[in-house]
């Protein structure tokens, strides 16, 4: 009896069962007495597609940079893809894009994006454009449509690589810290000669503290000296004190007697209402904005820009300040 039975159950294995309900075809396993299982095989697509994957992994593998080797020499798998490219190369001080021996190195997104620097048509057309707009006198190029819109858009690229992490996206600044550069109030000079030259070198500005040196009302009433020059609402009495210490504590010395700042030393205009150091525009009353130029006169600061001529070429710096410029303008 058990072997008939054993045999019945083969042969229902292999027989096609269906589901009464759906008519679908099941794998002829039965839960509970009703539940089925159906038999849905993958599509043949899908499965040759999963197949794809696998073969495009390994060829992945064979080609590009992939697996670490944990061998310090080696580090990873460099895979057997190359790229050919020139290299940069500084000469007095300047880098030169492409202009040095000729490279070629396992495929790499540094190696890949020099040689389509240097071959990729579009990027060709865009340093020809480049060369261009260097070579054109900055005041022609603002009146051209076709520069003007290309040095907006090329010389944000730049900006925004170099110059965006402390003068912010859109050249704002930030006060205290960095300078804005959309106010056309240039401290070193508004020039376009003077900013190639900020770019080009770098720039140190500081003050120094005069905290020991002056005694806390002193710099107080120049405090309020220094808000009067921009037409603050300040204490008459403190700021005709103040303006005797403005021109014995040094303060004229790097600002000018008139308070105009002097581009060569890199000093602020302080009649101009263009705040770089003290916060004075965010101060809520005439108490804060003394406060806010207090802090500044009683530490001083230092600050610097770092010189990007090695960093950037010749043709790309003549593009930010006519960008930098634009910029302003608008």
């Amino acid at each position: 009896m058990a072997d008939i039975d054993k045999v019945t159950k083969q042969k229902v294995k292999h027989e096609v069962i269906k589901d009464p309900l759906t008519g679908a075809e099941t794998t002829g396993h039965v839960w509970d007495d009703t539940l089925m299982e159906f038999n849905n095989p993958i599509p043949t697509w899908w499965l040759w597609a999963f197949y794809g994957t696998i073969v495009f992994t390994i060829a992945y593998f064979i080609m590009y940079p992939s697996w670490p080797t944990g061998l310090a020499e080696k580090g990873y798998l460099k895979g057997t893809a190359e790229l050919t490219y020139k290299a940069d190369i500084i000469k007095d001080g300047k880098r030169i894009v492409g202009g040095g021996e000729e490279i070629t190195t396992h495929w790499n997104t540094r190696a890949l994006l020099a040689h389509e620097m240097q071959n990729d048509p579009n990027e060709l057309k865009r340093q020809e454009m480049v060369k261009t707009v260097a070579a054109t006198p900055l005041a022609s190029v603002i009146k051209d449509p076709q520069q003007s819109q290309f040095v907006l858009a090329y010389g944000k690229g730049i900006f925004g690589d170099y110059c965006a992490a402390c003068h912010q996206a859109g050249g704002q600044g930030v006060i205290g810290h960095y300078p804005n550069l959309i106010d056309d109030a240039w401290l070193w000079g508004a020039d376009s000669a003077d900013i190639e030259l900020t770019i080009r070198k770098g720039r140190k500005g500081n003050m120094p503290a005069h905290k020991a040196s002056m005694t806390d009302a002193e710099i107080a009433q120049t405090a309020n000296y220094v808000l009067s020059l921009s037409g603050e609402s300040v204490d008459s009495a403190a700021a005709e004190h103040g303006k005797k210490l403005f021109n014995t504590k040094g303060c004229s010395g790097c600002h000018m007697p008139t308070g105009i700042g002097m581009k060569a030393l890199g000093s602020a205009n302080l009649t101009d209402k263009i705040w770089t150091q003290a916060d004075v525009p965010a101060a809520v009353d005439a108490k804060a904005k003394v406060a806010a130029v207090k802090t500044i006169i009683a530490n001083g600061f230092k600050r610097e820009m770092p010189a990007w001529e090695s960093r950037l070429s010749n043709d790309e710096i003549k593009v930010l300040v006519a960008y930098l410029k634009l910029l302003s303008a608008n």
